[in-house]
């Protein structure tokens, strides 16, 4: 079995060995950029992993994870540009370093490539997989769409928020591990409890994000702390705060600006207790993602360890 690390390495080197057109340089360029500015590699390692638990080499579905990889950087650029974002991983974002209409265009590519990618499956799963993918690709963008929206309500629920990042994170979680049982040959049963396994656990990955956003150390986070404060976007943190001061905070924070309204919203969370409550949300979400392990059969226990270690980092993952 491969471990986590063995796992980011082969697909690491996977990607460094992607053949891109010599040109238009300046359309190509920008993708092996993006590409290469690291991040966690998690849904194509749930992908290989989710392949190699039934019994299908990590090999056999280099390019599905290639393109999962792929389409996920696709939708991280083009979020940079709707978000004006402008740093990634501690460098600077794509459409700060060329320009924006560079960084739609070379995040369209992205996209074709994602799927010509995905699509090359072998024969009996080809189309199962894509119509997966594509229906996932649709849930993401209907979730982008909610997340605009809701930049200008000031009556979005939890409920809403909860659905708003299924759609447009925990689903590509489920759709990568989904695929890697489909292309090994699993059973409906499999295919269905690692979906579901993926999607509990991207929920919780989001919560730790919205965390990390206000809470976490900003070396190790990759990006400035307090954006979401900043920009008085809706998140778990904020909504609930929210409710529990009948909108005094929104009204309150939207007096401030830099880092007093920073210091203020990040104050108030931890005098409401919403910090603590939402770090109890992620560890939730992240028991849901392991209890779906138990109701696939035969799955040999060193990869439901694995799966189940992976779910638990993120309780207290940093970045």
């Amino acid at each position: 079995m491969s471990t986590i690390t063995n796992y980011s390495v082969l697909i690491n080197r996977w990607i460094e060995e992607i053949e891109f057109p010599q040109k238009p340089v300046g359309l190509y360029e920008p993708i092996k950029y993006m590409l290469a500015g690291g991040g966690k590699r998690l849904r194509p390692t749930l992908l290989c992993a989710a392949a190699e638990a039934f019994g299908l080499a990590a090999e056999k579905v280099r390019n599905q994870a290639l393109g999962i990889e792929m389409f996920h950087n696709f939708t991280l650029l083009h979020d940079d540009v709707m978000d004006n974002a402008d740093v990634r991983h501690g460098v600077p974002t794509v459409h700060m370093k060329w320009n924006v209409p560079t960084a739609i265009l070379s995040g369209d590519t992205m996209l074709t490539l994602a799927n010509k990618l995905i699509g090359d499956a072998v024969s009996e799963a080809k189309w199962h997989i894509l119509d997966l993918f594509n229906k996932t690709a649709i849930e993401i963008y209907e979730g982008q769409q909610y997340d605009m929206n809701f930049e200008t309500a000031d009556d979005v629920t939890i409920d809403e928020y909860l659905e708003m990042i299924r759609l447009k994170t925990a689903v590509l979680l489920g759709c990568a591990c989904a695929i890697g049982a489909i292309a090994a040959g699993a059973n409906d049963k499999a295919v269905d409890g690692m979906y579901r396994y993926g999607e509990q656990m991207g929920l919780a990955f989001q919560l730790r994000d919205d965390y990390l956003d206000t809470f976490g150390d900003p070396a190790k986070f990759g990006k400035a702390i307090g954006g979401d404060i900043l920009n008085d976007k809706k998140t778990w943190l904020q909504i609930n705060a929210n409710k529990m001061t009948d909108g005094k905070l929104l009204s309150e924070a939207q007096k401030l600006s830099g880092q007093a309204k920073i210091d203020y919203v990040t104050d108030q969370y931890r005098r409401l207790g919403v910090d603590r409550e939402c770090l109890g949300q992620i560890a939730f979400y992240t028991d849901n993602a392991v209890r779906q392990l138990n109701t696939i059969d035969n799955m040999p226990a060193e990869f439901a360890e694995y799966f189940t270690s992976l779910a638990m980092s993120a309780i207290d993952r940093q970045y």
